[in-house]
């Protein structure tokens, strides 16, 4: 089966969701990520701190080592969580991500993880 990225986009500057408003979103996440587990899709989860919180790190061309502070994109919209599942196919994977933008309440963009050929005689 293909792994899947799904990821939670999040726009900066959007109207900050009270206690109240928060609890029924994540309780319905929490119930996609049972169905998720029942159905052995899932292969990882989690949300993610504010872009303020990034650390860029890159190398320079002559190897040097650089960190700069905030997100790598600017921008106004950035990820604020992901599912890594695994799915049969784009529909099936579409088929989740429609559960997840539904319970999240945010835009969530799906994209398959690239195919790594296995090394001779590794796993």
């Amino acid at each position: 089966m293909t792994q899947y990225l799904l990821s939670v986009h999040s726009v900066e500057g959007a109207p900050t969701r009270t206690r109240e408003e928060i609890a029924p979103i994540q309780a319905a996440v929490g119930e996609v990520n049972a169905e998720l587990q029942a159905a052995g899709a899932w292969v990882f989860a989690g949300g993610l701190h504010p872009p303020d919180t990034a650390t860029v790190v890159r190398t320079s061309e002559q190897g040097d080592v650089m960190m700069t502070d905030g997100p790598f994109v600017e921008g106004k919209e950035h990820i604020g969580g992901v599912w890594v599942i695994e799915a049969p196919d784009l529909d099936a994977a579409l088929a989740w991500a429609a559960k997840a933008t539904a319970a999240c309440r945010q835009p969530v963009e799906v994209r398959p993880f690239q195919d790594v050929p296995r090394e001779a005689g590794g796993g």
